[in-house]
């Protein structure tokens, strides 16, 4: 490798790392009591120069499932639930950041429309499944109805308990279909998501990230327990089990939360064909046209 090309793969590489770096600058317009606050209840936090290595390493794999997904025509589905600011959002970016949207796209769907709730209640989720080549992230699914629908009284009891004799059945045709189904809980502690709801109040730019549902949530933290813990034992079934995820530390929750998924799928290597840059046609009759300046954007920086 000639020496242009060594330094313009390190310019590249070094702009993964700014990409990634910008990623854990959330917090940077935060004031220095809360960021001493935060650090001092987070001593342990993984160091971050071996976070970096260790999700680029996890990358470059989640690349190679998406290899044998588009390849082999796999069919993934990844629930990702979780209390409010418990780091569900944060894991599918750092799943989905080098990865083809043609191939993984993330569903967040918002609150159902008037037609929507006289439809059968997974009507609404059945169109984001996924084809074959297809990896498709839930960011919130079907299970609002196990969870925040039923703590706020957007759904009775018995459209809840509806649900909890449906859905196991719902989730055992999507495996018999050939659906590869994954359901990832997010957990942190209840000191935790004041924190960083606190966070969030101090921060304008993280301020639409809060709710007058997640106000709420805080309130009614043990009611979310209690419809948890049910959910759990009336959902967890063979087919399609239940991970949870601790996620008090952000850098390892995103980590083995990568690294279980990656776990759990036979992925193998794929065929490439090896990729030659064809040559440039040069035409000596063609002149380039002098576009007007107003057509470009303005070179402030």
């Amino acid at each position: 490798m000639n020496d242009d090309a060594q330094d313009w793969l390190e310019a590249e590489l070094q702009d993964s790392l700014d990409e990634d770096y910008e990623l854990e600058l959330e917090d940077a317009v935060l004031s220095r009591e809360i960021k001493q606050i935060y650090r001092d209840t987070h001593p342990d936090q993984l160091d971050r120069k071996r976070y970096f290595q260790e999700l680029l390493r996890l990358q470059s794999e989640l690349i190679k499932l998406q290899d044998w997904v588009s390849h082999y025509k796999e069919k993934v589905v990844v629930i990702f639930e979780g209390r409010d600011s418990a780091g569900k959002g944060g894991a599918i970016k750092r799943i989905t950041q080098r990865l083809n949207p043609r191939v993984a796209r993330v569903v967040a769907l918002p609150a159902p429309s008037d037609r929507e709730k006289t439809q059968w209640y997974f009507q609404r989720y059945v169109p984001h499944l996924p084809a074959g080549g297809e990896i498709v992230l839930f960011d919130r699914s079907w299970y609002n109805r196990a969870g925040v629908e039923r703590v706020m009284g957007f759904a009775s009891e018995n459209q809840v308990q509806q649900f909890f004799d449906d859905v196991p059945e719902f989730e055992r045709m999507l495996v018999r279909s050939g659906i590869r189904l994954v359901k990832y809980w997010f957990s942190i502690t209840d000191e935790e998501q004041q924190m960083r709801f606190l966070m969030r109040i101090h921060d304008p730019m993280k301020q639409w990230k809060l709710s007058p549902m997640d106000l709420q949530a805080r309130v009614r933290w043990e009611a979310y327990t209690k419809a948890k813990e049910e959910m759990f034992e009336r959902t967890n079934i063979p087919e399609a089990p239940w991970y949870i995820v601790p996620g008090n530390d952000k850098r390892r929750a995103r980590l083995n939360c990568i690294d279980h998924l990656l776990s759990l799928m036979p992925y193998t290597e794929v065929p490439h064909e090896d990729i030659a840059l064809p040559d440039r046609v040069f035409n000596p009759d063609y002149e380039r046209d002098v576009l007007p300046r107003d057509l470009y954007v303005p070179q402030k920086y």
